[in-house]
């Protein structure tokens, strides 16, 4: 699997303080019995699977209001401050799921369907070394199935940001560019016509088309989208789209790895991660809002929010504590829970920020977990096994 998340670590694994946990006064419950300890439990779980040199929070939202938080750490290498109940922090990939519930609602509107061709809407932009735009649709994008290349794994890229990072932080490449370098590259396939089950392989080109279909069919950019479509009418006082900006306007945590000679290297300030596959800048509280919204229907009518669900197989994260694997949907993961049911998120995986957002199938709990490096970059697969356990707990409190 090529996803970001992977590319990313491998990008800046050649650049290559803590406070006890706590939770706020008043906040001792989210319902069910899953109480601040038991998220300070699991918190440190996760925190000790990254390595134990990263910060930690996370939040669980549940019915009637309560929440419950808890955190580790400090504000960043060098801090005395405690990590920000609520950081922002660049949420990466779940950046896909906020642009898939965009194109969702424009097809719901009639304006594009998920059966219409790239080469439709895109006339010329997927074509060379065997890449057909005719033969891959809306859908295929939105689910991974399109068999496109990845362009963050491209070796010119991947030389600009494992030895020229500090040249190229404030990279504002156009998406246009970035789809053009996918197309120097043989896709891995080429979907089927004749109705055979689609093969899933994660690519962060698929994101970069579809936000320019969806461009082209609302007459808007992207950015505007998404905020006039999800975060204004949810009211996400700190979700943003900062774009070529490398700066974060709220409470955050410094992003470090350590370098070559044991110098620090901050990663906290980059423009990068500004395109529709990762830009979105979010907190644990505006995602778990934005999560449940779109569980309970808020964000998708009904037939819309049920295609989001269909999913195919992936084989990119562990298998989780139910013990069978999920699924991926329109930019949406569906997992198993231990407890019967299943949970609806979406990962997110930067430069040295994870992000694990997410909702109960009836969207009455959520849940948010933020990982920030100081030293280094995180075992992944520990991190996720450690992430789902936690998430399987807090989801699974009220039905035990």
């Amino acid at each position: 699997m090529a996803g970001k998340r992977t590319a990313v670590v491998a990008c800046i694994a050649a650049l290559m303080a803590c406070g006890a946990g706590e939770a706020p006064a008043g906040a001792h419950t989210a319902g069910g019995g899953y109480s601040a300890g038991d998220l300070k439990r699991d918190l440190a779980q996760v925190r000790a699977a990254a390595g134990g040199d990263v910060n930690v929070v996370a939040r669980v939202d549940a019915p009637g209001g309560a929440v419950v938080r808890a955190r580790y750490g400090t504000s960043g290498a060098g801090s005395t401050a405690p990590v920000p109940w609520d950081p922002e922090f660049r949420v990466a990939s779940t950046s896909k799921t906020f642009t898939a519930v965009v194109v969702l609602q424009l097809a719901a509107q009639g304006r594009l369907s998920l059966d219409d061709t790239v080469e439709r809407w895109l006339p010329g932009v997927v074509h060379g070394h065997g890449n057909d735009g005719s033969r891959i649709t809306v859908r295929d994008l939105l689910q991974h199935t399109s068999g496109i290349y990845d362009y963050i794994t491209d070796p010119g890229i991947q030389d600009k940001l494992r030895n020229h990072f500090e040249e190229n932080r404030y990279d504002a490449t156009p998406p246009s560019r970035l789809v053009a370098i996918a197309m120097r590259h043989a896709p891995l396939f080429t979907p089927p016509q004749d109705g055979s089950p689609r093969r899933w392989a994660y690519s962060n080109t698929n994101y970069l088309l579809v936000a320019m279909i969806a461009e082209k069919a609302a007459g808007a950019d992207w950015r505007e989208l998404v905020e006039n479509r999800i975060i204004a009418p949810l009211g996400l006082r700190h979700t943003y789209i900062p774009g070529a900006n490398p700066y974060l306007i709220g409470p955050h945590e410094r992003v470090t790895i350590t370098g070559p000679g044991g110098a620090l290297v901050d990663l906290t300030e980059e423009s990068l991660q500004h395109t529709a596959d990762s830009g979105v800048v979010s907190t644990p509280s505006d995602l778990d809002t934005f999560f449940r919204a779109l569980a309970t229907g808020r964000l998708l009518p009904a037939t819309q929010w049920s295609l989001m669900r269909q999913t195919v197989a992936y084989d990119d994260l562990p298998v989780p504590p139910a013990g069978k694997q999920g699924g991926y949907g329109l930019g949406l993961r569906v997992v198993p829970l231990t407890c019967g049911g299943v949970y609806y998120m979406h990962e997110g995986d930067g430069f040295g920020v994870y992000g694990r957002p997410a909702v109960g199938a009836d969207g009455g709990r959520a849940v948010t977990v933020s990982v920030t490096s100081t030293t280094a970059l995180v075992d992944e697969d520990r991190l996720n096994r450690a992430v789902q356990t936690l998430t399987d707990h807090a989801l699974c409190a009220d039905r035990r």
